[in-house]
């Protein structure tokens, strides 16, 4: 194993800070030490993408993006990509179910990248063709998905936009994923975890929805605090969620 030096210089945070202390935590917890499954979001350049596979190399945590890997008696899949959102970094967008994007968001084909993408990824690609790809003909009845995008028209999705206009057109409140949330309606996941609209449960009140048999959890949050959801496979209607 390489040596991983414990430092302070957050320009390279992944390996300064986040790989030594979670070595750190894997040597105090020994056997006790969980798995761990790991996503980058859209805020993440995807140039980091190099040392986070470094860090699951180490054992610190398993990258699960477009991937899936076991869990007990369980399958877990991962899955990065938003819809088009307003920001400028675009290494984590995808079109969701076609090429329209919401107005005031910027294209998949605009804005910036840190890692280079093929002009015809950039213009086809969508969410609704990745997540047939991640999980082809699967029985996904007994799955885990990680996803940072949470489906569309839900409480997990409910962004603080009320009101806002662009070009006096009013922008959609809801910023999820179409093909996600159709994803969820037709395949029947057992569950469905995300992220990416830190003011939803705010907003919204709840923090867990079900579509179908399917319950979809979020653990975005837009305090200082870090919101925890935890949950038993077998039943995950009981999950809770704390903010330490």
């Amino acid at each position: 194993m390489s040596k991983i030096a414990i430092g302070v210089d957050h320009q390279d945070f992944v390996n300064s800070y986040m790989i030594p202390r979670f070595f750190a935590l894997r040597a105090k917890m020994g056997l006790d030490y969980p798995r761990v499954f790991a996503l980058l979001g859209n805020d993440d350049p995807r140039s980091e993408e190099v040392s986070i596979l470094e860090g699951a190399r180490h054992g610190c945590w398993e990258y699960v993006h477009f991937r899936k890997t076991l869990f007990g008696d369980f399958t877990v899949y991962g899955y990065a990509f938003v819809p088009p959102t307003p920001f400028l970094l675009k290494d984590w967008e995808r079109y969701d179910v076609s090429r329209f994007v919401d107005p005031g968001c910027l294209s998949p084909e605009e804005g910036r990248r840190s890692v280079p993408q093929t002009a015809e990824e950039s213009k086809y690609a969508t969410i609704a063709k990745d997540l047939e790809k991640l999980t082809g003909a699967d029985d996904v009845s007994r799955a885990i998905l990680l996803f940072h995008t949470p489906p569309y028209e839900t409480p997990l999705d409910r962004a603080a936009l009320d009101g806002r206009t662009v070009e006096h057109v009013p922008l959609d409140v809801h910023i999820g994923s179409i093909a996600v949330r159709r994803f969820i309606e037709t395949r029947s996941p057992l569950v469905t975890l995300h992220g990416h609209v830190h003011e939803a449960a705010r907003l919204t009140g709840k923090w867990k929805t079900k579509l179908g048999a399917t319950v979809s959890m979020t653990a975005a949050h837009e305090g200082p605090e870090l919101a925890l959801v935890s949950f038993d496979p077998a039943e995950p209607e009981g999950a809770t969620r704390r903010l330490i």
